[in-house]
C-alpha cells in the first residue's frame, strides 16, 4: 500500500474540490487538504480513487488500486504553508498507522510517473516529512560516489522507480524529490544519495516484466 501526494494545480481549493467530485473529470482522490489546513475526505480509504493514472512504483503497476491519494491545494508554484503541512502530517500519521505503511511508502506523483508528472513539485517540503518519520530521505552526509550510470539506474529500481521512463526523466524525478533545484548531468552526489536509499531494500522490488 502506498500514499501518493499531489498538488491540485488550481488557485482555488473550492474549485479543486468541485472538479475532484465531478464524474466528468475522471479524476478523484481520497483527501483534499486546503491551504488553511482543512481536510476533506472525498473517497473512503478502502475504495479505489482515480488520482495516479498510468504509473508504477516497485512491484505495483496499478497505483490507483494500491494507493491512497492526497491532493494539496496549491497552484504548483506557491510554497506549502505551515497550516497545510501541519494538517498533512496529522493525516499521514493516521493513514500510515491504519494501513501499516512504512515511510518509504509515501511518494509523490512525480515518483510513480517520471517524465509525465511533477507534483507535488519543487516547493514541497519533503525534508519536513522525513524528519517526522512520514517519508523516506537519504542521509545528506558523505562524499560523492564514483559516477556510475548503470549503478544509479539499478539503485533507482531498488528504491521503487520502475515506471517506464528515460534516464533523463528518472534523474529529474529523483532530483525533484531529493535534490530540488539541482540541474546538469548525473553526478557523484546523485549516485551516493541513490545508493544510500537503495541500501534499505536488499532485493529488486520491480515487476518481473519491467
Amino acid at each position: 500500500m502506498l500514499v501518493v501526494l499531489h498538488y491540485t494545480a488550481m488557485a482555488d481549493c473550492g474549485a479543486a474540490r468541485d472538479w475532484l467530485c465531478t464524474p466528468e473529470s475522471q479524476v478523484s482522490a481520497h483527501y483534499l487538504v486546503s491551504g488553511a489546513g482543512a481536510v476533506d475526505a472525498l473517497v473512503p480509504e478502502d475504495k479505489r480513487a482515480w488520482h495516479a493514472g498510468a504509473g508504477a512504483w516497485g512491484a505495483i503497476t496499478d497505483v490507483n488500486s494500491h494507493a491512497i491519494g492526497i491532493e494539496l491545494a496549491n497552484s504548483g508554484t506557491a510554497p506549502f504553508g505551515a497550516a497545510q503541512m501541519d494538517a498533512l502530517e496529522g493525516l499521514l500519521a493516521g493513514i500510515l498507522a491504519r494501513w501499516a505503511i512504512p515511510p518509504e511508502g509515501v511518494i509523490g506523483h512525480s515518483d510513480c510517473a517520471p517524465g509525465r508528472k511533477i507534483d507535488p513539485g519543487p516547493r514541497f517540503d519533503w525534508a519536513r516529512l522525513a524528519r517526522s518519520g512520514l517519508a523516506a530521505a537519504p542521509a545528506r552526509a558523505g562524499a560523492p560516489a564514483p559516477l556510475d550510470g548503470g549503478g544509479f539506474r539499478r539503485d533507482l529500481r531498488r528504491i521503487g522507480y520502475t515506471a517506464p521512463a528515460s534516464d533523463a526523466a528518472l534523474l529529474a524525478a529523483f532530483r525533484l524529490r531529493h535534490r530540488a533545484g539541482h540541474d546538469g548531468p548525473l553526478d557523484g552526489l546523485d549516485c551516493a544519495l541513490a545508493a544510500e536509499l537503495a541500501g534499505r531494500f536488499p532485493v529488486d522490488r520491480g515487476p518481473a516484466s519491467a
